[in-house]
């Protein structure tokens, strides 16, 4: 009998994709994007007015970091996006395993928490202002805000979802309350939390440019609203593209911390 070969690519439902043809994948996807783009735009068929090529778009880049402090406006964002993340994450983390892991305080917060979880951040905005003013304060509180209440209701439906003969025989073993959670809830749930905390980090950087849109004076948002009063599409593009560079760096970094801290989940 001939020994089984394992075929790069197959394309059939479901089927794995070796890693090393993923990242072919991924990488030949970019390269068709730009390709289409320059294509459409280095021959004339779409006005500059309305649509930089490739090769203005880093001319306008190089120029942001040479002579308009754009590394000062990267710093600026971040540093928003990841204090009101970090503040998001300590309020609503607690929250949620306390509403997935005792039914009595899922019935008093969970219908508040779901109403909250409709309405858009950027409707805070104009409030935030009165109340905050126009400093890092108004802006950190956008992203908290359009953070907090989802990840309330994802860690909460996660923790829920715990398995209910451990925790009856963690009950059996004589384990309190307090045990329950931190040794047969919290481990148990810990993996998929890691990983709503990821995708939430990502609907932030969202949120924070919607906040640098408004009274900001700094910032990724704050380039680009001047570059569209200046009909400056190269530098708004450039913009746009540095937010998901630095969102999809912020990712692969979430996503390295979360194998290393829980290799055992994918056993």
């Amino acid at each position: 009998m001939k020994p089984t070969q394992h075929k790069i690519f197959e394309f059939r439902p479901l089927h794995p994709v070796h890693p090393r043809f993923k990242w072919v994948l991924g990488l030949l996807f970019f390269i068709v994007f730009v390709a289409v783009w320059a294509a459409f735009t280095l021959g004339g068929f779409v006005s500059p007015t309305f649509l930089a090529s490739p090769l203005t778009m880093l001319e306008e880049g190089y120029l942001l970091f040479t002579e308009y402090n754009f590394i000062h406006d990267i710093g600026m964002t971040v540093m928003r996006v990841l204090v009101g993340f970090l503040l998001a994450c300590l309020v609503a983390v607690p929250l949620g395993i306390a509403m997935g892991a005792f039914k009595f305080i899922e019935a008093f917060l969970e219908p508040f928490v779901s109403f909250c979880r409709y309405l858009p951040a950027s409707a805070f905005i104009p409030l935030l202002i009165l109340w905050a003013g126009v400093d890092e304060a108004q802006k950190i509180l956008v992203i908290f805000i359009g953070s907090v209440f989802q990840i309330i209701l994802m860690v909460s439906v996660t923790v829920s979802n715990a398995r209910k003969d451990l925790v009856e025989a963690a009950y059996t073993l004589g384990a309190n309350n307090k045990g329950i959670i931190r040794r047969v809830i919290l481990p148990g749930a810990a993996p998929e939390i890691a990983e709503i905390l990821r995708l939430v980090l990502g609907w932030a950087w969202t949120y924070v440019i919607v906040a640098e849109l408004i009274g900001a004076s700094s910032g990724i948002g704050h380039m680009i609203t001047n570059s569209q009063s200046l009909m400056n599409t190269g530098q708004i593009i450039f913009g746009i593209i540095t937010i998901g560079i630095i969102g999809l760096i912020s990712d692969f970094a979430f996503k390295a911390i979360n194998r290393r801290l829980f290799a055992w989940s994918n056993l």
